[in-house]
């Protein structure tokens, strides 16, 4: 006690000399010592910067929603013209009732105080301007060290104190100084500034504090723990009461007013904006974001920087979430695989858009949280990978097939190149890329019904495992990982197939065996969907910074990496499982390609797929050990499944994501296979094992120039030309509107110049008349692709793989 009185008291001396020697000429004893004790004052520093204090950061979605809002202090700036002036009276009243009168030090009220703490009546001896300085040290603290100094109880803090406080009021206006004081101060529970404590104590705004309300906010700051609304609320009663009487005291108020507000109920509202991504409808993508910025060396040196300008800089965080894309995908996922399901398994998806690489949506069959034994909750992000908060990835299974199909086609190899492919076979001669010899592969396909003669076209329909690991061998294994490692795929660990051991010894790459992530699936397909472009996942547009007043725009970050026509080329085999393949029942009403996969063992099973707008990814699995809890006897929510293929859950979850996410969206046409690779026939007979029969193509009618141009014919004539030429006709009962005369053909699928096995079926629809044709087909439940009868079909059920 004797020590701060001794504080004060010098504090006071000084303060008198200064004032003493800033306003009266050196006249005598006096004169010389005051001016003195000036001197040495105004010679320490005194520029204190005053940047904004720590404020809420909040992401937005791509329609400018917000995903979520992220905080150390829950505050939120306003200017000093948004306040109240029951407000701001309250605050000088309690605070500093000469604000505008003195220069940043009350002499009077220091003297004053000075003298009652002698008495035995502690009083503070802060102005407004002096209090706002200590606060401005105590945020810009950015160590334990910085923050002491600032809080130390010493003379020299006072005087430092005095000293920025004397140039504050030179350099900023009082209403700016009493702005920044009403934007900083803490006042209790959690909130931090003005704004923030009217929207948390009472649901109104700063500007629309009534005068009992304003008085209660005021009289917090002083001592915001022990006049705590929430737990204090009588102690929170007689300090508004304080207040009031100040403010009578000041003449801000009558007496009657005083007395008036004293008789309000507290009536507390209390409201606090949720903090993070825990309470986010979009938890995970949220969670990739913060992982975004925190990882990335663009925003701050280090983890701990970035983690600060996260939660303090008051960003504003805009991002390429698509509110349908998720609302569709989050919906199909919850359906499909319920969050609390008793089996444990969990379904995860991300979708890309290509060409730019923007993550559209992301989605995952659990609740966000820390505990992972509780049912349903999970931090882990299985969307992604590990770097980003996510696990260290699932084996794909056939999804992968994708990969070798490109890595062939960029060797040259045409869409009729053929293996006999039986039930089993045994694969060798396969090198590794670091220039090992591996050993001899044996396989086997899941059944008999994917066996026979297969090229590109029915061996990408058929999914056969014996066709795909002669292919891959021809291609060459090392090949086919550099080629996905060129459309960014990676192990979810973050390691490239190419360096690692395991996978340099890995012989069934094909088959999908490596654990990887769905979002780096699904960027992968999205390169095939833009013409071989890859672009860098990308969850964030822009970031506007509040506290530093910039802007950082992100750009897709995209290249070339494999030629178009590859790319194309790939996109046309990946219709096939469409087309009657192991996808025939996945059709969402537009042109799409995608994939099937199946894990040895049915330990995951996921889907992969794209149209020209977006790429989704999907997998279904358990985490904790796909090989330990696998896909066979299980029974997800309501139903039970003797064994989970890609078709069986990813598949459909897909399939409903992508309808719902391209409601509204118009159809767009995937690339046409490139002439380069020739023939798109199957094999004349995909169960004829005759290795002479490999290269023969499947029938006389793709050699005329495939499907005749009916457009505008009448529908008799259409079907007609159709047939003479080798086709199978079926006139769809869906008319389309067309500006092509009512009755006549608007459009068919496949395109005219399509190659189609003899005796494939070519859809036909006609035309309204009404006007323009809706490009891509028709809208409803009809599957928009064309129903091949020739080759294996598997009944919409997935390889295993």
């Amino acid at each position: 006690m004797l020590q701060r009185i001794s504080q004060l008291m010098v504090v006071g001396v000084i303060a008198g000399l200064l004032v003493a020697a800033l306003a009266m000429p050196a006249v005598g004893g006096l004169g010389i010592t005051a001016r003195n004790v000036a001197s040495g004052f105004l010679d320490m520093p005194s520029q204190l910067e005053t940047p904004p204090p720590p404020q809420r950061s909040t992401i937005y979605d791509a329609d400018g929603g917000v995903i979520a809002e992220i905080f150390d202090q829950n505050r939120e700036l306003v200017d000093i013209e948004d306040i109240s002036p029951n407000m701001t009276n309250a605050i000088m009243a309690i605070e500093d009732s000469r604000f505008y009168e003195h220069g940043g030090l009350d002499v009077s009220g220091t003297l004053r105080a000075a003298i009652r703490t002698m008495g035995g009546n502690t009083e503070g001896a802060s102005s407004i301007t002096q209090q706002y300085v200590k606060n401005v040290q105590i945020e810009a603290a950015t160590s334990q060290e910085e923050l002491d100094h600032a809080r130390e109880e010493t003379i020299a803090r006072k005087i430092r104190e005095l000293r920025y406080a004397v140039a504050l009021e030179q350099r900023m206006t009082k209403d700016e100084i009493l702005e920044g004081y009403l934007n900083i101060a803490y006042f209790s529970d959690g909130a931090y500034g003005v704004e923030s404590a009217a929207q948390h104590f009472f649901q109104v705004s700063a500007a629309d504090l009534e005068l009992h309300q304003a008085a209660t906010i005021a009289g917090l700051v002083r001592y915001p723990y022990l006049y705590n609304p929430r737990f204090f609320p009588e102690q929170t009663e007689e300090r508004r009461n304080v207040v009031l009487d100040r403010m009578v005291a000041t003449g801000s108020i009558t007496e009657a007013e005083a007395d008036e507000a004293k008789e309000e109920k507290l009536e507390l509202e209390l409201d606090t904006p949720p903090n993070g991504c825990v309470p986010s409808d979009q938890p995970f993508f949220c969670d990739y974001v913060v992982q975004e910025i925190e990882q990335d060396e663009r925003f701050g040196p280090n983890e701990t920087e970035r983690a600060r300008w996260l939660r303090t800089a008051g960003l504003e965080i805009h991002t390429t979430l698509d509110p349908q894309t998720q609302e569709a995908g989050q919906a199909a996922v919850d359906k499909w695989v319920p969050r609390e399901n008793e089996s444990r398994k969990v379904a995860a998806q991300a979708v890309v858009e290509p060409g730019t690489g923007h993550i559209l949506g992301m989605m995952q069959s659990r609740n966000y949280g820390p505990d992972e034994s509780q049912l349903g909750e999970t931090s882990i992000n299985f969307a992604t990978d590990s770097d980003r908060g996510g696990s260290s990835g699932f084996q794909a299974g056939s999804t992968f097939k994708a990969f070798t199909l490109a890595a062939a086609l960029e060797q040259g190899l045409p869409f009729s190149t053929s293996f006999n492919s039986p039930s089993s076979t045994t694969v060798s001669g396969q090198t590794a890329c670091n220039g090992g010899r591996l050993e001899s592969w044996s396989l086997s396909n899941a059944g008999d019904s994917n066996a026979g003669n297969h090229n590109m076209i029915s061996g990408t329909k058929a999914s056969s495992n014996t066709f795909f690991a002669q292919l891959q061998a021809r291609a060459g294994l090392c090949n086919t990982m550099e080629m996905a490692e060129k459309l960014g795929l990676r192990r979810a660990d973050g390691t490239l197939f190419t360096e690692n051991a395991n996978s340099l010894a890995n012989s069934s790459f094909t088959l999908g065996s490596e654990e990887v992530s769905p979002l780096r699936v699904a960027n992968a397909y999205a390169t095939f969907a833009a013409g071989g472009r890859y672009c860098e996942p990308q969850a964030i547009t822009k970031i506007e910074d509040n506290q530093s007043n910039t802007t950082i725009d992100i750009e897709p970050e995209c290249d070339q990496v494999i030629d178009e026509d590859v790319a194309d080329g790939t996109s046309y085999l990946l219709t096939q499982p469409f087309n009657g393949g192991t996808a025939a029942s996945l059709g969402i009403n537009r042109p799409a390609a995608g994939k099937t996969g199946t894990t040895d063992g049915s330990a995951a099973a996921w889907f992969a797929g794209f149209t020209p707008q977006m790429a989704s990814s999907v997998f279904v699995g358990d985490p904790r050990g796909p090989q330990q809890y696998p896909l066979r006897n299980v029974t997800i929510g309501d139903r039970h499944f003797g064994v989970v293929y890609g078709a069986t859950i990813p598949g459909p979850i897909w399939q409903e994501t992508m309808r719902g996410a391209h409601e509204g969206l118009e159809v767009e046409q995937l690339a046409s296979a490139p002439g380069r690779f020739g023939s798109t026939s199957e094999p004349r007979s995909s169960n004829d094992d005759d290795d002479d029969d490999a290269d023969e193509e499947a029938s006389p009618a793709s050699d005329d120039g495939g499907v005749p141009d009916v457009v505008g014919m009448p529908e008799s004539a259409a079907v007609s030309a159709l047939e003479e030429a080798g086709y199978s006709a079926n006139v769809s009962g869906t008319a389309l509107r067309s500006s092509e005369p009512e009755g006549s053909v608007a459009a068919v699928n496949p395109d005219p110049g399509s190659r189609l096995p003899e005796g494939a079926t070519v859809n036909v629809f006609l035309s309204d008349g009404t006007g323009q044709e809706s490009a891509g087909g028709p809208s409803g439940d009809t599957d928009w692709h064309p129903v091949l009868p020739a080759g294996p079909v598997n009944n919409g059920r997935s390889e295993q793989d």
